[in-house]
C-alpha cells in the first residue's frame, strides 16, 4: 500500500526553488521577508537578491542585492522599506513588484509590464537583469540606487541617492554631491589638461580601484580618483558608495571575507564640511579623529536625543521674544555656505557689523565673519543652518537666539563653545610651577647630600674662600671636623685655640681667586682639584696691590691668627645648638704672633 507524505509537496517545492536560485527566474516566483534564508543567487554565488533586516531586532525590511552581507543596491531606494509580510514576486507579465503583505500596497516596482519579459537572472557581476529574450529590458546596473560596482556604467541619466544627498555626473564631466537637490558642497572636475567638450560622458570604477571618466570624444579614460589599494591583490572586490553620512567612499573587501569593507578613499576628506551633516542648527566637531554633533547652546534643545545628527530647536523661538532677541556667540566656528545661497548674502565688513547686521535683521538668523584677511561676513537668511566647529577654523559666527545666552557647561559665559584661561591664572600657575621646583631641588640635596664627606669637605672650602675675600662666614662642628680631616694633625697652637692641617691650602687656593689678572685665576675644576688635593697647590705670585700669603690685602689688614684659630678654638665638640662665628672686628693687635702662624703655615707639606 503506496502512503502519502504531506510534507512531500513542500519537499519538492523546496528543492526546485533551491535549483532555481542559480539559474534563470521565471515569471511567477516570489520571494518572502517571513523566509529571508531563500534567496536568487549568482551563478558563482558571489552576489544575492532577496529580503534583508534593516536593523537588529526591526520589523523593517528591504529588498537588497547584497554581497556577504554588503547591500549593494535596494528595491526603491530609502522608500523601499517593507513589513515583515512583504513579497517580491515576478509577475507573469513581467513585471517586478514588491508588496507589503499586511496592507496589500506597492511599494515598489520595476514597470517591465507589457514589454515581452521572459526571464530574469542575477549575473556574476551583481546586476539583476530583466530580460526579452537576449534583449535587456531592465537591469539595476542602469538603475541604481546608492552603489556603483565594477563595470558598471554610470551616466548622466543616473542618480545615487542616500537620504537628502545625492551624486549626480553633470555633461561637463564634474563630478557633484548635492544636499536636498540645491546646495552643491563638492564638486571633482577634470584635469586642466583635459580641454574638450564632452558629449556623453560615462563614469566607471575599475576593478583594480580606479575610478574613471570615458567619453566618445576622449582618446583614453580620464582618471578622476585612485583607491588607496588600487592594482593590490586579483582577490579584492572594490565598490564606490554613497553613505548616508553625504560622503562618496571606495570600498574594498577580500573575497569571501564577512568582516566590514575598508575605506579606501572619501570624496570629502572633511566629514564636517558635508553640509547638513548634523541637522538643522547642529554643530559639527571632531572628538580625537570622530566627527560628533551638538547644540550650539543651551539656549537648544537636540530633536532627536537618541541621534544627534538629526539637529536642534530653539526652546524659545525668535518670533516669541520680540525685542529680547540677542546673538549668541561661537568662537573658531562658521556655518557653511555654498552656493546658489551667496548672491546677496555677503558682505565686505567688520566682526561687530557683522553681527550686528544679523541681529538687526528680520530675515537674519545667522551670520560668519571670517578672520582670513578677506573681510567677508556670510548672513544666513534660510531655515536650514549646519555649522562646524574646529580650533583651526579662522572665523567666528553668531546666532541669533531669545536672551540671555546660556553657554553649553564647560564653555565661557557668553563666548561660545571654548573656556579662556584668564591672564592672572597662568601667571599664577608659572610662578607656582618655578617655586616648586626650586623647592623640591633644595630638599634632594638637603635629604641626599648633607651627609656627603665629599660634599661637606667642599663646602668648608669654599666657606673658607669666602673668609678670605673678607666677608664674614658662618661654620658648624661638622664642617671644621671635615676641613680638616678629624683634627688629625696638628700644626700650632695660638691664643685662640690650636691650627690643623688644611687650611693653609684653602687660604693659599683663595690667594689664586683673587688675582686681579683673570688669566692667573684658574678655572673652578682646577679650584676643586686643589682643594682636595689631586693637584699641587704652588705659591700664588705676589698681587698688585701687595698682597702677602701673611701680610695685608689690598691695603687691608688680615688677622690671620684670629682667622685660623677661628677655625679651631678647641677639638671638644661644641653643642647641638653652638656655632663658630668668625669674631667682628678682629686687627693684628689680637691673638697669636704672626710671624709665628706664618712659619706654621709655610712648614704645612699638604
Amino acid at each position: 500500500m503506496i502512503t502519502f507524505n504531506p510534507l512531500l509537496p513542500l519537499l519538492l517545492s523546496s528543492i526546485l526553488l533551491s535549483l532555481s536560485t542559480a539559474a534563470d527566474i521565471q515569471p511567477g516566483q516570489s520571494l518572502s521577508a517571513a523566509n529571508p534564508n531563500v534567496r536568487w543567487t549568482s551563478p558563482n554565488n558571489t552576489f544575492s537578491f532577496g529580503f534583508i533586516s534593516e536593523s537588529p531586532n526591526s520589523n523593517s525590511n528591504s529588498v537588497a542585492i547584497t554581497y556577504n552581507g554588503i547591500p549593494l543596491w535596494k528595491a526603491g531606494g530609502d522608500a523601499g522599506a517593507t513589513d515583515s509580510t512583504a513579497t517580491i514576486t515576478f509577475l507573469p507579465d513581467g513585471n517586478l513588484r514588491l508588496v507589503n503583505g499586511s496592507s496589500g500596497n506597492v511599494v515598489w516596482q520595476s514597470n517591465t509590464a507589457g514589454r515581452g519579459v521572459t526571464t530574469a537572472a542575477l549575473d556574476d557581476s551583481g546586476n539583476f537583469i530583466i530580460r526579452n529574450r537576449s534583449t535587456t529590458v531592465w537591469s539595476t546596473f542602469e538603475n541604481p540606487t546608492d552603489t556603483i560596482l565594477p563595470n558598471q556604467n554610470f551616466t548622466v541619466d543616473n542618480v545615487l541617492r542616500s537620504g537628502l544627498y545625492s551624486f549626480r555626473l553633470i555633461n561637463s564631466g564634474n563630478l557633484t554631491l548635492r544636499w536636498n537637490d540645491s546646495i552643491i558642497y563638492w564638486t571633482l572636475g577634470l584635469n586642466s589638461s583635459v580641454n574638450a567638450n564632452l558629449t556623453s560622458p560615462t563614469l566607471g570604477l575599475q576593478t583594480i580601484g580606479i575610478l574613471s571618466l570615458s567619453d566618445p570624444i576622449l582618446s583614453s579614460s580620464v582618471i578622476m580618483a585612485y583607491s588607496s589599494d588600487y592594482a593590490e591583490g586579483p582577490d579584492i572586490f572594490r565598490f564606490t558608495k554613497l553613505d548616508n553620512d553625504g560622503n562618496l567612499r571606495i570600498y574594498s573587501s577580500s573575497l569571501g571575507n564577512t568582516g566590514n569593507p575598508n575605506v579606501r578613499w572619501a570624496a570629502v576628506s572633511d566629514q564636517c564640511q558635508v553640509f547638513g551633516y548634523c541637522g538643522n542648527l547642529g554643530i559639527c566637531s571632531y572628538n580625537g579623529s570622530d566627527p560628533v554633533c551638538g547644540c550650539p547652546s543651551q539656549n537648544f534643545d537636540p530633536i532627536d536625543p537618541v541621534d544627534s545628527r538629526k539637529g536642534c530647536r530653539r526652546n524659545v523661538e525668535i518670533e516669541d521674544c520680540p525685542g529680547s532677541s540677542t546673538m549668541l556667540e561661537l568662537d573658531n566656528a562658521r556655518f557653511l555656505t555654498y552656493p546658489p545661497e551667496l548672491s546677496s548674502q555677503v558682505f565686505f565688513i567688520g566682526i561687530s557689523a557683522c553681527r550686528l547686521n544679523c541681529l538687526v535683521s528680520g530675515s537674519c538668523i545667522a551670520s560668519t565673519s571670517l578672520s582670513d584677511g578677506t573681510g567677508l561676513c556670510y548672513l544666513k537668511v534660510p531655515s536650514f543652518v549646519s555649522g562646524y566647529q574646529s580650533p583651526a577654523l579662522p572665523s567666528t559666527s553668531f546666532l541669533k537666539v531669545c536672551g540671555p545666552v546660556t553657554p553649553n557647561p564647560g564653555t565661557a559665559s557668553g563666548r561660545g563653545t571654548r573656556w579662556k584661561l584668564r591672564p592672572w591664572v597662568v601667571v599664577v600657575a608659572v610662578v607656582g610651577t618655578l617655586f616648586g621646583l626650586v623647592a623640591v631641588e633644595l630638599g634632594l640635596w638637603f635629604w641626599c647630600c648633607r651627609n656627603s664627606p665629599k660634599l661637606g669637605v667642599l663646602s668648608a672650602q669654599y666657606a673658607l674662600l669666602e673668609y678670605a675675600s673678607g666677608a664674614p662666614v658662618q661654620f658648624s662642628y661638622k664642617d671644621l671636623q671635615r676641613a680638616t680631616k678629624g683634627f688629625k694633625e696638628k700644626l700650632g697652637a695660638g691664643g685662640f685655640g690650636a691650627v690643623y692641617r688644611g687650611v693653609r691650602r684653602v687660604v693659599e687656593v683663595s690667594f689664586w681667586c683673587i688675582q686681579e689678572q683673570p688669566s692667573q685665576r684658574p678655572m673652578m675644576g682646577k679650584v676643586v682639584q686643589m682643594l682636595e688635593g689631586v693637584a699641587e697647590v704652588e705659591k700664588a705670585p705676589a698681587p698688585k696691590a701687595g698682597t702677602t700669603l701673611d701680610g695685608s690685602v689690598a691695603g687691608t689688614s688680615v688677622n690671620m691668627s684670629s682667622s685660623v684659630s677661628t677655625f679651631a678654638p678647641s677639638v671638644v665638640p661644641p653643642s647641638s645648638s653652638s656655632s663658630l662665628q668668625t669674631p667682628k672686628g678682629s686687627s693684628f693687635a689680637s691673638g697669636m704672633n704672626v710671624e709665628k702662624v706664618s712659619s706654621s703655615l709655610h712648614s704645612d707639606t699638604m
